[in-house]
């Protein structure tokens, strides 16, 4: 095998249409574009969603609901996850710096406390919400809570 002597495949490599070369070719003429139309001409290029001139979907649709702006969005956390931190890691007081620290809430993520789960051991908690049975299983076990 030398490099001057390599090919593709059989069958591998078609050979280029050449369009608008005259009527022998079979692809003169109107150049595989059919007749008129805004296809036809060049520069044409289909806007996102165009479907001919229909009623695209995205008006045909009509607008709905409502989103606001001003809610906020807390990170849940519940009274079990804190016993489980607290333990594992020997806390007396959790802060959100700590549940950050520990993959349980994102960087610009507000906690709130629920509470679901038991709390055994008194901590101090520090979050910027809580549910009324959180704060009184807290409260309960001798903790403190800190509203931010």
């Amino acid at each position: 095998m030398k490099l001057h002597t390599l090919k593709p495949a059989e069958g591998s490599v078609k050979s280029e249409k050449r369009i608008g070369r005259g009527t022998g070719s079979g692809m003169g003429g109107t150049s595989t574009r059919g007749h008129k139309g805004a296809q036809s001409r060049s520069g044409y290029s289909k806007k996102n969603g165009f479907e001919g001139g229909q009623m695209p979907l995205q008006r045909r649709v009509p607008k709905f609901g409502f989103k606001n702006n001003n809610k906020i969005v807390y990170k849940p956390i519940n009274l079990n996850t804190l016993q489980q931190l607290a333990e594992d890691f020997k806390l007396d007081k959790i802060t959100v710096a700590d549940l950050q620290q520990h993959g349980l809430a994102g960087k610009n993520d507000k906690v709130k406390i629920l509470g679901q789960g038991e709390l055994t051991k008194a901590l101090e908690v520090e979050a910027h919400g809580l549910s009324v049975s959180a704060q009184e299983a807290i409260e309960k076990a001798g903790g403190k809570v800190t509203k931010l």
